[in-house]
């Protein structure tokens, strides 16, 4: 028999065998798995309920996964333990509103009309901050929080986008200055980014009180979270306690605050100045004191903010959700005269372009996102760590895949995302009738239920509503 033929059998026979041993597997496999299937459900359907498996079903439906899970990690770690990316609590939202068709009471804007979704922050500063959409980065922290690759990824693709992005509390980083166009530096509690050098190079100061995740609670920063190289960019010595102030070191009474607000200004030669709040029930005192110190704008994050972890208890059960923070802080300023004069940033929760709306159209002058950035950045990039590893791994600091990262990929799938977001505020703008972001307001809003009638004051979308009723006067 010729070579080539004997060849030929060889190769039809070890496949041929290679066939009946991958069936003969699946077939094992498929007989394995039918009979410990059997099992597990005859055990279900036969044990006591003290032995049976399904308690835990039944027990977790009541008490909760989350619960479960957060007791046994307090019963292994014996100490305060940090939850990250937010509260899992259903909490008051947005999703009580609705947003109304303009059709014949008010004509639909036409299909190729420009609409406007530029918004400027601190109107009365000396050098505005202009922007091409209301949706800005919020501040997460390099090093504290994120790498280097994912602040930069953040940084260019809020630029490709015509926005900005927040440096967060931790060191500055030059190459996130490069890679931004409008960078807002947040003025954090600890020692570190105060050099005149940096604060120069800002576009927004943010002076940071506080947090929808954590109030303004102090805290050190453990040793095993930062390095060498950190701690330089930091300032601190060898041995320095890495330290996140429940205050600002000086500040104890209110005109302390005016002082800091004037000396950030000059410095900066005009940027809008302004302050982050974890919103709260004393919410209007907050504002009082702060726009008495001659800030150009409040930030305020709901009890839905995230970061990269805080105590549960801080999560669950502080702060106003972003819902009531938006009416309340609308209402102070409108009340006080403030429109034109301060701006409304808002935070905390917001994951869609109707949420962002939303917002907009309850007071706010623009929003920030953080979590649903972080999302769009890293995009499919999170099947790199994924299934053996958790997502955020892929963009923490000291995360086992962060340096796995393309940056430039990331950053266009941000671009990508927030442009979207753009898109679709437009197409929802066009359906309400108008041409702009600044035209839209509580008059373009009807509520579900009661209860979100009455937070927001819209009226209710199963009442007769009349349209000159909800307009504005003049």
């Amino acid at each position: 028999m010729p070579k080539n033929h004997i060849l030929l059998k060889n190769v039809f026979l070890t496949t041929a065998l290679a066939i009946v041993g991958y069936k003969g597997a699946v077939w094992l496999g498929r007989k394995a798995i039918d009979r410990a299937n059997d099992s597990f459900v005859h055990r279900i359907m036969v044990d006591a309920y003290s032995e049976n498996l399904w308690e835990f079903v039944s027990a977790s439906r009541r008490t909760g996964l989350q619960k479960i899970v957060e007791t046994n990690l307090r019963a292994q770690e014996g100490k305060l333990i940090k939850r990250p990316l937010g509260s899992p609590k259903k909490i008051p939202s947005f999703e009580g509103i609705m947003f109304n068709f303009a059709q014949l009471h008010r004509l639909t804007t036409d299909e190729g009309a420009h609409i406007d979704t530029s918004v400027t922050i601190g109107p009365c500063a000396q050098r505005p901050l202009q922007i091409e959409m209301p949706i800005m980065i919020s501040g997460m922290a390099y090093a504290l929080a994120l790498s280097a690759k994912a602040k930069i990824a953040l940084a260019k693709g809020s630029k490709m986008a015509g926005t900005a992005t927040n440096t967060g509390e931790g060191p500055f980083l030059p190459e996130e200055r490069k890679a931004a166009g409008k960078l807002i530096i947040q003025y954090n509690r600890g020692k570190w980014n105060k050099s005149e050098d940096i604060l120069k190079q800002a576009d927004m100061i943010e002076i940071h009180i506080g947090q929808g995740a954590a109030g303004g609670v102090g805290h050190y920063i453990e040793d095993k979270e930062i390095d060498w190289k950190i701690r330089r960019m930091m300032g601190l010595s060898w041995g320095e306690k890495a330290v996140v102030h429940a205050t600002y070191p000086g500040i104890k009474k209110h005109n302390n605050l005016n002082d800091l607000v004037t000396y950030l200004k000059e410095v900066t030669q005009g940027v809008p100045i302004g302050v982050k709040l974890a919103a709260s029930k004393y919410l209007e005192d907050d504002l009082k004191i702060a726009y008495a110190s001659g800030v150009d704008f409040f930030t305020l994050d709901g009890s839905k903010g995230a970061s990269k972890g805080t105590a549960p208890i801080l999560q669950d059960d502080f702060g106003l959700p972003t819902l009531f923070a938006v009416v309340r802080a609308a209402n102070f300023i409108s009340k006080h005269g403030l429109n034109n004069k301060v701006s409304l940033i808002v935070s905390g929760g917001l994951a869609t372009p109707g949420d962002y709306l939303k917002a907009l159209a309850l007071g706010a002058d623009a929003v920030y996102i953080g979590s649903m950035a972080l999302f769009a950045m890293s995009h499919t990039q999170v099947l790199k760590p994924f299934p053996f590893e958790p997502p955020p791994e892929l963009i923490w600091y000291k995360g086992k895949y962060q340096h796995k990262l393309d940056v430039d990929k990331g950053a266009k799938n941000l671009a990508k995302y927030l442009l979207s977001c753009n898109e679709e505020i437009k197409d929802a703008v066009k359906a309400l009738g108008k041409k702009s972001i600044h035209e839209i307001n509580k008059s373009d809003l009807f509520a579900l239920d009661d209860f979100t009638a009455k937070v927001a004051g819209i009226p209710l979308g199963y009442k007769e509503i009349s349209y000159e009723a909800t307009q504005p006067t003049t």
